[in-house]
C-alpha cells in the first residue's frame, strides 16, 4: 500500500521540524512549507492526503489557506489545523470553512497523529464502504448525503462540510434532543476537543442559510438542539 502524502505548513522551524521527524517517523511521505503562498502551490502540485496547517503564517494565513483549498485549490485533502490555546474564534472559524479537525499548541506529537490517523481512516471508510447514503425528506428540507446536497424550501443551500454534518445528524432522528456533547460527538468522533460556543456558531450558520426552514432547528434551553419532527 502506498504510503499517505502529508503537507506540513507551518513557518515556525522547530515545530516542522518536531511534526516532520514524527510523520516520517510513522510511515508517511512528508513535504513541508513555510508560508502561506507556498502551501497554496505545494498542495496543487502534490495533492496530499491531508495538510497540517497552521493558523498563524506569513503573508496568506491559515484560514484563507483552508478557504482556498475547500473551493479546490490543492484537491479534496484532509486538513488538521494548529492553533495556539486561546484563538477560539479562528479555530471556529477553520471547522465552518471546512477544516476536518484542530490540534492546539502546544501539542503531543503522539496527539497529532492520532488525530492524522483518525481523519484520515474517516476518510478511507467514506460513504462507499456503507452502501448508497440515504436521501431524507423532512418538511421543506430535502438533505442527500450522497451528494452533500440540501434543498430548502425548494433551492439548494450551500453549506460548509461541518453545517452539513450537524444539519445531517440532527435529521437523522428528528424530534430527538441532542446535547452540544454529542452534536460535537457525532459530527467529529468522541472526544473531539470543540466547545460549546463553536456548536452554537454552527446552528447560527445553519438557520441563516437554510431560510424559512432555520426555524425547523429547535433550541432545547438548557440541553441543546433538536430538528422539529
Amino acid at each position: 500500500m502506498e504510503k499517505k502524502q502529508i503537507l506540513v505548513i507551518e513557518d515556525e522551524e522547530d515545530i516542522l521540524a518536531l511534526i516532520h521527524y514524527n510523520l516520517v517517523k510513522a510511515g508517511y511521505r512528508v513535504e513541508c512549507a513555510t508560508s502561506g503562498e507556498e502551501g497554496l502551490e505545494k498542495a496543487a502540485s502534490l495533492q496530499p492526503d491531508l495538510l497540517v496547517l497552521d493558523l498563524m503564517l506569513p503573508g496568506i494565513n491559515g484560514l484563507e489557506v483552508c478557504r482556498r483549498l475547500r473551493e479546490g485549490h490543492g484537491g479534496e485533502a484532509a486538513i488538521v489545523m494548529l492553533s495556539a490555546k486561546g484563538e477560539e474564534a479562528d479555530i471556529v472559524a477553520g471547522l465552518e470553512l471546512g477544516a476536518d479537525d484542530y490540534v492546539t499548541k502546544p501539542f503531543s506529537p503522539q496527539i497529532l497523529l492520532a488525530r492524522i490517523k483518525a481523519v484520515l481512516r474517516r476518510r478511507e471508510q467514506g460513504p462507499s464502504d456503507s452502501g448508497p447514503l440515504p436521501v431524507l425528506s423532512i418538511h421543506e428540507l430535502v438533505i442527500d448525503a450522497g451528494r452533500n446536497k440540501v434543498i430548502a424550501a425548494g433551492n439548494e443551500v450551500e453549506l460548509t462540510l461541518t453545517e452539513f454534518r450537524v444539519l445531517q445528524l440532527l435529521a437523522g432522528r428528528p424530534g430527538w434532543v441532542f446535547t452540544r456533547a454529542q452534536i460535537v460527538d457525532g459530527v467529529r468522533g468522541e472526544g473531539y476537543a470543540v466547545t460549546d460556543r463553536s456548536v452554537d456558531v454552527q446552528i447560527v450558520g445553519l438557520r441563516k442559510k437554510l431560510g424559512v426552514c432555520g426555524a425547523y432547528i429547535e433550541t432545547v434551553r438548557g440541553v441543546g438542539y433538536r430538528l422539529k419532527e
